[in-house]
């Protein structure tokens, strides 16, 4: 409809006379004031870059004089420096040596100022960078350097910590105060600081973190799990069906599993054994889902202490007496390596470490 309107507004127009209002209207009248309008901002623009022109002088003239300043200021520390170094005739360098090294600047009024002024504010900055580069490279060496020095044992071989742990635990087993000795700091030598950097990687590493992991994917009661962690034996026995909330998650489920928990207390780092309640057990009926947890759990938590009751009973068998413990200990690791025995173990932690890690979370 608008399109009609204007159309036909048009052709009403063309009909008129030359000499009517609506031909003044035209588009030629407003092409006449348009070219005014460029003729007259043609003639008002010099006024207008006037005032910039002048604005961009003034501040080129005081960057310039500032900048001149610096290099009298540049200057006039060079030549205290100088004078510095030869009353003083040290080979020390001074603060100020990188300024002595800077081009002179020619006189004020000379036509090479402003060149001499731009290649010495690019050459500061580029120094400037050089520095920080420098620095930076530096530091992420240094840092490289630390990391790797820290972490040249812990990121080894992990049968490399798994051996180092069998020989600690062997030493522990003929003398009962080596781990206790370790945690505290008494042992300062380079042997003794591998084997509690390899027993913390065993903790850190292998174990803590899958155990949170099954935690935190689980509906388990803090109780649950804290009988789980205080008893180092475990046995999961198949029972007669039940409907009924699991004693592991409170969820009622067809609960068909019975745990039994049982075992002395220990403390989890030195592996002392604790005779408070040693005949104590817990039984509990849970859930298919529970029961194939509490294995994976069990097994992961109390591996260390397993391996340590291994090594104790691999000593106590030994008939040899009246020899120095370090000999004893060499000469037992030696059997066991020989024999294998060190490596099944470590297959047995791979394996528990693999469950865990491909353990699924409850529905």
């Amino acid at each position: 409809g608008k399109r009609k309107s204007w159309s036909t507004s048009v052709m009403y127009d063309s009909d008129e006379s030359e000499g009517s209002d609506i031909l003044v209207r035209k588009v030629p009248a407003k092409r006449r004031c348009i070219v005014d309008d460029e003729e007259s901002s043609e003639e008002r623009q010099p006024d207008k870059t006037c005032p910039t022109e002048n604005v961009s002088t003034s501040r080129k003239q005081k960057v310039l004089a500032k900048l001149k300043e610096l290099v009298r200021q540049k200057a006039a520390r060079r030549s205290c420096s100088n004078a510095n170094c030869e009353d003083s005739n040290s080979e020390a360098p001074t603060e100020e040596e990188p300024l002595c090294q800077l081009p002179l600047t020619p006189s004020e009024g000379s036509e090479t100022d402003s060149s001499s002024i731009k290649d010495f504010v690019v050459e500061e900055e580029e120094d400037d960078d050089d520095d920080i580069d420098n620095t930076e490279h530096i530091k992420i060496s240094d840092n490289f350097s630390c990391i790797s020095s820290s972490l040249y044992l812990s990121r080894c071989d992990h049968y490399v910590h798994f051996k180092r742990i069998v020989k600690a635990f062997l030493i522990n087993a003929i003398d009962d105060t080596f781990l206790s000795s370790l945690y505290d700091g008494t042992r300062q030598k380079k042997y003794a600081q591998d084997m509690l950097l390899s027993l913390h990687y065993l903790d850190d590493r292998f174990i803590q973190p899958r155990l949170e992991n099954l935690i935190c994917r689980s509906r388990w009661k803090d109780r649950y799990k804290e009988r789980v962690d205080c008893y180092p034996d475990v046995r999961v026995s198949l029972k007669n069906t039940e409907n009924m909330p699991c004693q592991a998650c409170g969820m009622k489920r067809w609960c068909k599993f019975s745990v039994l928990l049982s075992g002395r207390l220990y403390n989890s780092k030195t592996l002392e054994v604790d005779d408070f309640m040693s005949g104590d057990k817990q039984v509990l009926k849970v859930g298919v889902v529970c029961a194939n947890r509490t294995r994976v759990y069990h097994n992961l938590k109390h591996f260390k202490h397993k391996l340590y009751v291994d090594c104790s009973s691999v000593a106590e068998l030994d008939g040899v007496k009246d020899e120095p413990v370090k000999d004893t200990v060499e000469r037992l690791f030696s059997h066991l390596e020989e024999s294998g025995w060190i490596q099944k173990r470590y297959n047995d932690l791979e394996d528990y470490m693999e469950d865990a890690d491909s353990f699924q979370e409850e529905k």
